[in-house]
């Protein structure tokens, strides 16, 4: 079955870096877009950034652009979210996903892990 395990959060001073790890399992990963997605309590959940299957192309949210970069490693079946420049507004749980080819959607989702930004 479809599996998606995110690592890497946790607490870290406002300016700081986190790295997120995506570990893929159950599909060909190397034939999945990927994007990490991002919610915090009363809001809707949204996308952070996504990656094409080759990593040519990367788009983001505006608010992040600049500071955090998505990478995967398609022979390790991994997606990671290097977050640099961190904000408080950035605490949130972040969530790997995968994406439906046909339909653009999102057809699994990670569990989410926790990434606070605080003094």
């Amino acid at each position: 079955q479809v599996q998606l395990v995110e690592s890497g959060g946790g607490l870290v001073q406002p300016g700081g870096s986190l790295r997120l790890s995506c570990v893929a399992s159950g599909f060909t990963f190397e034939n999945y877009w990927m994007r990490w997605y991002r919610q915090v309590p009363g809001k809707e959940r949204e996308m952070v950034a996504g990656i094409s299957r080759t990593s040519r192309s990367t788009p983001y949210l505006a608010d992040v652009k600049g500071r955090f970069t998505i990478s995967r490693d398609n022979a390790n079946s991994t997606l990671f979210l290097q977050m640099n420049s961190l904000k408080p507004e950035d605490t949130a749980v972040y969530y790997c996903a995968r994406v439906e080819p046909d339909s653009g959607r999102v057809d699994y989702w990670g569990q989410g892990i926790q990434v606070t930004v605080s003094s």
